[in-house]
């Protein structure tokens, strides 16, 4: 039983399932980190992320593979790259990666430096720690997914990083989670269930073009 119609499940909903979708996907995105030398462009990083997903028996995508560079960190989902951005020497990219195993969702998303950058380091390392803070209001307090992101937009801003507002979370389950229309995290009014929700977050430098992201689903620690 749910408390909500958003939280509704297929009859095939397994939460060990959901788990195991969670740690390949955290495999695959690893996997995907090994392959990130500077010179490559996005289009070539999601080619050779197919490798990674056929060597992990990954059933399809649920979302494009997203891979973001230098100034198009900044971006949203929705949002369009810049054309012809490599990796540099010394910058910064994400990895979000929503793919299917076994019938179920994973979901993940991270952010990663390369090279000499410190403050691109640091804001990578901000949006998992603001994760990491947010997720653990969630697992102490109790809170509903609306006050949940008022507190990531509170703690970002106290941290010295710019918030992004358009990215607010949302389901998973067995594929497909957007039968059930879930909506998003941030505009859920309850307490999220466990193993069923992906808190989203994404940062930015104030006033230089780069950012971060990190996401994964709210549960006990996958690694």
């Amino acid at each position: 039983m749910t408390l909500d119609h958003r939280e509704a499940v297929g009859g095939r909903f397994d939460p060990v399932l959901m788990q195991e979708a969670r740690r390949l996907s955290w495999a695959a995105l690893h996997g995907i980190r090994e392959r990130m030398q500077p010179g490559i462009s996005e289009d070539e990083a999601r080619a050779q992320a197919a490798e990674v997903f056929s060597d992990l028996g990954m059933e399809r995508l649920w979302h494009p593979v997203i891979i973001r560079i230098g100034p198009n960190t900044t971006r949203t989902y929705r949002q369009r790259s810049l054309p012809d951005v490599r990796l540099g020497e010394n910058d910064i990219y994400f990895i979000d990666l929503g793919l299917v195993f076994n019938g179920h969702e994973g979901d993940v998303g991270d952010t990663f430096a390369v090279g000499h950058a410190p403050e691109r380091q640091a804001c990578a390392q901000a949006a998992r720690d603001l994760f990491r803070d947010v997720a653990g209001k969630w697992s102490n307090e109790g809170l509903s997914g609306h006050t949940l992101y008022n507190y990531a937009h509170e703690r970002a801003e106290a941290m010295g990083w710019r918030f992004n507002h358009a990215i607010k979370g949302h389901r998973v389950s067995d594929f497909p989670h957007s039968v059930h229309q879930g909506g998003d995290l941030g505009d859920f009014e309850h307490n999220p269930s466990r193993g069923l929700w992906i808190l989203e977050i994404q940062i930015a430098h104030p006033t230089e073009p780069f950012g971060a992201f990190y996401e994964d689903l709210l549960a006990d620690p996958a690694h």
